[in-house]
């Protein structure tokens, strides 16, 4: 099983950005030095939820400053971006990293009707705005020369430039929040970026993801190899022991449920919008310590990584910095996690479960 560090850096104080996105920087290098996977970006505007707000910029700076992680997208809210574009910043990431990159394309933000607003965007376009581009993005990395007549862009492009550096174009993966989206994608053998979700849930959705492959005429080698390259996200705080990850790393993940459900209220207080979202995509079990936290010792977090590796999936994209949580602290528990966790996981990896 792979690891992943999302880098999600939030920041309430405006005047402090500049700061938290120096912190960032440092904590993606030292990921790269501790032998992380996949250095993940995220992408939210205006909000302080994210403090580098752009995923393809940030993404610049550690195309350089990087040798051995991979850079992936979890997710960019492809509904903000002009498919030409980023099919362009996207082939000239993927030749600075020489192929270390993952794009996770998702249809944006579930919640912050600013994302939409600032950028003069319907959000009820958002998924219909996502499969569109994404066509775009492959014809621009795979063709030549194309014309494109859809709902939302009517392009006229010579061949892109520059080719991507993989071939046929960078590794392609969506975010599947829901679960009738994670089904879509099994049926269509694409692997899925799965948000936050309680074990159960994860579990569930899994075997739900093997079932519906199958029933789409997929064999047991395909599945096991396309949810090899599927991915979860947790979060995470490791510690010395058990009794002081409970005194550090409970109340920061506290705060961080707590200040982004104020914040979502906060913006349907001000603006009379919200975007609606399915009901079981709300958050319920995942924004408790239960469910929606792993933490401990190195030993009681490599059981539940364990747990996840028994499933087959290819990795998890682990949160460590979580709401107000210093730097510092962050960096420690990252360390923990990959000098006596992973090599743990990695030395031990059972083979999936097959039902």
């Amino acid at each position: 099983m792979k690891f992943g560090n999302f880098l999600f850096p939030d920041c309430r104080d405006p005047a402090r950005d500049g700061a938290v996105i120096d912190e960032t920087l440092r904590e993606a290098w030292l990921s790269d030095e501790l032998g992380v996977d996949v250095i993940w970006l995220a992408e939210h505007h205006f909000d302080g939820i994210c403090a580098y707000v752009d995923p393809i910029s940030f993404a610049g700076a550690l195309a350089t400053s990087t040798r051995r992680s991979k850079i992936g997208f979890a997710v960019v809210q492809t509904a903000l971006h002009h498919p030409v574009r980023l099919a362009e910043q996207l082939a000239l990431l993927d030749n600075i990293t020489k192929g270390r990159l993952v794009v996770g394309l998702g249809r944006g933000s579930s919640y912050n009707i600013y994302d939409y607003q600032g950028f003069g965007i319907d959000h009820h376009e958002a998924q219909e705005r996502l499969e569109e581009a994404e066509k775009i993005l492959v014809t621009a990395w795979t063709g030549e020369a194309f014309s494109h007549h859809g709902k939302f862009w009517h392009l006229d492009v010579p061949m892109l430039r520059p080719r991507p550096y993989t071939k046929p174009h960078p590794v392609l993966v969506r975010a599947a929040s829901g679960e009738a989206s994670m089904l879509e994608l099994a049926r269509q053998g694409r692997p899925f970026l799965m948000n936050v979700q309680s074990m159960a849930v994860t579990s569930r959705r899994v075997e739900l993801y093997r079932k519906t492959m199958r029933e789409a005429g997929y064999g047991e080698e395909r599945i096991a190899r396309t949810l090899a390259e599927c991915w979860v996200w947790r979060n995470v705080f490791v510690a010395e022991t058990d009794a002081e990850a409970e005194h550090v790393g409970v109340p920061s993940f506290r705060v961080m449920v707590e200040a982004r459900a104020a914040l979502r209220n906060r913006i349907f207080r001000e603006t009379g919008m919200r975007i609606a979202v399915p009901e079981s995509d709300l958050p319920s079990a995942r924004a408790t310590v239960e469910h929606g936290f792993i933490h401990g010792s190195p030993a009681r977090v490599a059981e539940a990584m364990a747990d996840i590796d028994r499933l087959g999936i290819g990795g998890v994209i682990a949160s460590f910095r979580l709401g107000p949580m210093p730097h510092e602290t962050a960096t420690s528990s990252l360390r923990l996690f990959m000098q006596q966790v992973a090599p743990e996981i990695r030395r031990s990896s059972p083979a999936p479960m097959r039902n």
